[in-house]
């Protein structure tokens, strides 16, 4: 090729780039210019639907489009994920991810038909939840070493349930693990009917959130023996951190926040984390997780992909040494 003809299609292919990013420029000043669309892949009125309906009307005010909540439950967050995954990257199909979504899934599920990793951008954080480590009325033991012990003592007595694949899940067995302990796994359909049982003596332990127990831990119905945090909670002072008991490596947070299709432009990904990030300065917003136990959680995109990608890579050595396998 001559030195001309060369040169002439190096400026023209800049000239391309030139246009291209001028018209995505152009999209993004322009978006959004329809309802955003936030896919919820679990049932209406757990955590993550929470989150994601307390972050609408604040997206709302700031972006000047309606945001609504489409809940779009099945195979443990997998459909609706699924779904998200191959949207269209424009900015207008968002999912409500975080750690169940783009942490564990991945870690568990190895043979999917999207990456629930790779084929999302990380959009906004909006909060985190920390877990808790609970026994129920019935159970003598005051604290974790004594507890242990007691689960040494009578190997394959004690239960524990949780519905199977989730953060509870993996941190149970995990302690399991790392304490040489035979504690039976129950299986449940969620977390509320766990409880229950937990509650009526019929099981031993569990772990889960913070916005789930902290009220019954409270009321005393349920006893608290170490939560996952680095640090104590505040309305717990008495409850040592599993650290403290020494037992390092469990994942701390549950996290939640938005994601967007793999490709959606940079631009239009700054919009709404701007948006999100703005509504998490209200103070009744702030008021309404802080009555959940949540902490509020304004990142970056990049800050957001960070928490992801190491809650993905904690997750992921927890299932290879525990040797987790779900059906």
């Amino acid at each position: 090729m001559r030195p001309g003809a060369c040169t002439s299609s190096l400026f023209l292919l800049a000239l391309v780039a030139v246009s291209l990013d001028c018209i995505e420029a152009v999209r993004a000043q322009a978006y959004p210019s329809r309802p955003i669309k936030i896919v919820v892949p679990f049932p209406p009125g757990g955590p993550t639907d929470v989150m994601a309906r307390l972050i609408v009307q604040p997206m709302t005010s700031k972006l000047g489009q309606s945001v609504i909540v489409e809940n779009q439950p099945g195979a443990g967050g997998r459909s609706g994920s699924r779904a998200v995954a191959s949207a269209n990257p424009d900015g207008y199909t968002l999912l409500i991810g975080g750690t169940n979504i783009n942490a564990i899934i991945p870690a568990l599920y190895k043979n999917l038909s999207y990456d629930p990793i790779k084929g999302y951008a990380a959009v906004a954080a909006i909060a985190s939840d920390a877990g808790v480590l609970v026994v129920g009325p019935t159970v003598a033991a005051k604290t974790l070493p004594k507890f242990i012990q007691n689960a040494k003592d009578n190997p394959g007595k004690l239960q524990y349930g949780t519905a199977p694949g989730l953060g509870s899940h993996l941190s149970a067995e995990l302690l399991k693990l790392k304490t040489g302990t035979d504690i039976v796994y129950i299986p449940y359909k969620g977390g509320a009917p766990a409880i229950t049982d937990l509650i009526g003596g019929q099981i031993d332990m569990l772990f889960n959130n913070k916005s789930v127990l902290l009220a019954l831990i409270q009321e005393r119905k349920l006893r608290a023996l170490a939560v996952t945090s680095a640090k104590r909670w505040p309305e717990l002072p008495e409850v040592p951190t599993l650290g403290e008991n020494g037992f390092d490596g469990f994942p701390s947070d549950s996290w939640y926040g938005l994601v967007a299709p793999a490709g959606t432009p940079a631009a239009v990904i700054d919009k709404l984390n701007a948006a999100v990030n703005d509504g998490l300065k209200s103070a009744e917003l702030r008021a309404s997780l802080a009555k959940l136990g949540i902490e509020a959680r304004a990142h970056t995109p990049q800050e957001f992909a960070t928490v992801l990608a190491d809650q993905a890579a904690k997750y992921d050595a927890i299932v290879r040494s525990t040797g987790i396998k779900i059906e």
